[in-house]
């Protein structure tokens, strides 16, 4: 797991998310799912290739349901794109490293 993906709880979710000054990616995953383990290496290298530019945040599912309720995530891996506190753009489902850099690139 890499050092810059930030593990986002319901208690810090506005401060690491909403408020901050970078687009964000954040990927509502659950440790039981396979298809988010096979997305989790992608998110690492996208968290260092951006650093600075964007971030990116997990929020594990069965331990913050209330976030993970307020964004209506019903499938996961689900990934959101925040920018300026709002989602810009949504991804269900594990895709490949481009779809995922090509949603941070758009918001950047």
């Amino acid at each position: 797991m890499s050092d810059t993906v930030i593990h986002a709880t319901d208690a810090d979710f506005e401060s690491q998310v909403l408020a901050s000054d970078q687009p964000v990616l954040v990927d509502f995953w659950a440790s039981w799912c396979g298809p988010c383990k096979m997305i989790a290496p992608a998110l690492d290298q996208l968290a260092t290739e951006y650093a600075g530019k964007a971030k990116v945040v997990k929020v594990d599912v069965d331990q913050n349901q209330a976030t993970a309720l307020k964004y209506h995530v019903r499938s996961i891996p689900m990934l959101l794109l925040f920018k300026g506190g709002q989602v810009q753009a949504t991804q269900i489902g594990a895709v490949g490293k481009p779809q995922l850099a090509q949603m941070i690139d758009k918001a950047l």
